[in-house]
Parts: structure tokens; sequence; C-alpha cells
């Protein structure tokens, strides 16, 4: 049986990376591997649910969407049964997912505030590996978890859409330079500046790469090796704040 899987292709390291950040924050824990485990199924379970909005293919999507949620939800059990409170983290996932459903039920899944929200979602998750580490909220995993997960994948969405969608948009390529370029500014500004070097290569790729022929693989590849060092480098700021 061939496995339905997302076609979101940019969505691996945002499922990925903000999680890991948590973990390396809050702390590691066996328990963070089923928890890991049942996040991935759980995404994988929400792609065929938000296509079941299109009201097409029913069977189909409510098919795989079972699949990957059962197991999903036992794996998920293994984190709750530690921390109980952590429910609350998945409660706060629920409106950025509900967003998702109408832009979806619209036809719209490539629209801007879509991605934002999707954002938001994994993003969220950073805080709940967080949490399961060491039972709190800070104002480290917030910022180094949660925000700049958030702002650096943002600029990602400006800058894959200055490429691909926008590509001809004098005014969106503005935008897209100006966002990278006062990301690394502010953090530099604030005293942060390993965040901000951890920012230094998408201001540098989103400029230098901008109207290239590059092809959405290249573009792909491309982003893959800008997401590792920045999750390297915030792993190295997180580090050392501990």
């Amino acid at each position: 049986m061939k496995l339905f899987l997302p076609k979101q292709h940019g969505a691996w390291a945002m499922l990925i990376i903000p999680f890991w950040l948590g973990v390396i924050e809050g702390g590691f824990m066996w328990k963070h591997i089923p928890f890991f485990m049942g996040w991935l199924l759980l995404y994988l379970a929400t792609y065929p649910m938000l296509l079941l909005f299109k009201r097409k293919k029913l069977q189909y999507y409510t098919k795989w969407t079972l699949v990957y949620m059962i197991p999903a939800l036992l794996l998920l059990l293994i984190p709750l049964l530690e921390r109980p409170t952590i429910i609350y983290f998945g409660l706060l996932m629920i409106p950025f997912f509900m967003i998702n459903a109408y832009f979806t039920s619209k036809n719209q899944d490539r629209a801007f505030m879509n991605d934002i929200s999707a954002i938001f979602a994994f993003s969220v998750v950073g805080l709940a590996s967080s949490y399961l580490g060491h039972g709190v909220m800070n104002i480290e995993t917030l910022v180094f978890t949660f925000l700049t997960s958030i702002l650096f994948f943002v600029g990602c969405t400006f800058y894959v859409k200055s490429m691909i969608r926008e590509k001809k948009n004098i005014q969106f390529k503005w935008i897209s330079w100006i966002y990278h370029f006062l990301l690394v500014a502010v953090w530099f500004g604030v005293g942060y500046w390993m965040v901000a070097i951890a920012l230094i290569p998408s201001l540098l790729r989103a400029i230098i790469f901008y109207g290239r022929p590059f092809s959405p693989k290249q573009i792909g590849i491309y982003e893959i090796i800008n997401s590792a060092i920045f999750f390297i480098i915030m792993a190295i700021q997180i580090l050392l704040l501990k």
C-alpha cells in the first residue's frame, strides 16, 4: 500500500526544528521519542483531514486520516500521562487548524495567512516539547524556541513566494528583503548576536538567489541547508544559555 503523504515538502523543517529546539531547551527524556513519533503521525493525519473540507473523495481521505490518527493519539498518550497539562498546547493549536480548514475549503491552500497559521501551529509544539522536559514555561523557551521559529519560517515563506508565486512582484521582493534585513538588525540590536548570525544565511539567500531560475526542487534543497544552519546555531545558543 502506497502511503498518502503531504505535498508541502517545506513543512518537514517546520515539523522538526521547533520540536527539537524545545527538547534542547527543556531537556531530553525518553518520552520525547514517542512524543515526536506521535507528532509526526498527527501531522500526517491532518493532511487528509484538511482535504475532507474540500468535500471530495471523502471515503479515501477519511481512511487515511484514521490510518495516521489512531496510532498518533496512542503515542501522544505517553507524554500526556507524564504531564497531563501538556494538553493545553494541543488545545492552543485548534484555532490555527480551523484557519487552515477554512482556507482549504476555499481552495486557497497557498494563501499567505494560511501559511502563517500553519507556522504558528508548528511552533507551538516547540513549547510543548520543552514543557515536557522541565514542566514550566520561561522566557527562554518563548523567545528561542517559539518566537525565533516563527520569525525564521515566516522569512522562508516570504522567500519561497518571491521565487515562485510572486517572482514577478517587485513590491513583494522588497517586502521579503526588508523583512530579512530587519530580522538580523533587530537581533543584533538587542544583543542576541548568535540569533542574528543564524538568520544571516536567510538574508543572503533572499537577496542573492532572487530572480535566479531555480526549480522548486533546487529551492527546496537550499532551504534544507538553510534550515539546518539555523537549527545548529540556535541549538548552540540555547545550550549556552543553560
